[in-house]
């Protein structure tokens, strides 16, 4: 199980790889996102993107189901305040390959609550050499002792 004290600063985690799926992004963007963009090809030709594109959020969807399937689930995560610094940095596409990564940022115990660490962390999508998205979270995770 990972406790506060697995996840020093800097750490980095490989959260793995994922596909991305057209149907499953096309999907997605019918109930979050329907911007012309993210539903019709022809609409995505005539963006700035060239071509269909994933939602933005799609994408934080993808990285926060890795993270879940590799952290979370097997943690003593208490949830999370928020983050910052939420960037989209260049169009994720069907077919695309993403790498997924978190890397922890800083690490400490709470003044008030001695039990619960507060983790910050960047989370990150590459495809290939390219950063494609990035944030800044803190997760808060009790610790053993």
């Amino acid at each position: 199980m990972i406790a506060f004290e697995d996840l020093p600063a800097g750490r980095i985690i490989p959260l793995g790889e994922v596909i991305v799926d057209r149907d499953d992004m096309v999907d997605f963007a019918k109930k979050f996102d329907p911007q012309p963009f993210h539903l019709d090809e022809e609409a995505g030709r005539n963006s700035i993107f060239g071509g269909l594109s994933a939602s933005g959020w799609y994408t934080a969807s993808l990285w926060m189901r890795r993270w879940v399937d590799v952290v979370l689930s097997d943690s003593t995560s208490q949830g999370s305040p928020g983050g910052r610094e939420l960037s989209w940095l260049a169009p994720v596409y069907a077919g695309d390959t993403l790498t997924f990564a978190a890397e922890v940022l800083s690490a400490r115990l709470s003044k008030s609550r001695p039990t619960l660490g507060l983790v910050e962390f960047a989370g990150t999508a590459h495809r290939g050499d390219e950063l494609v998205y990035k944030f800044v979270a803190t997760g808060m995770f009790t610790a053993r002792g």
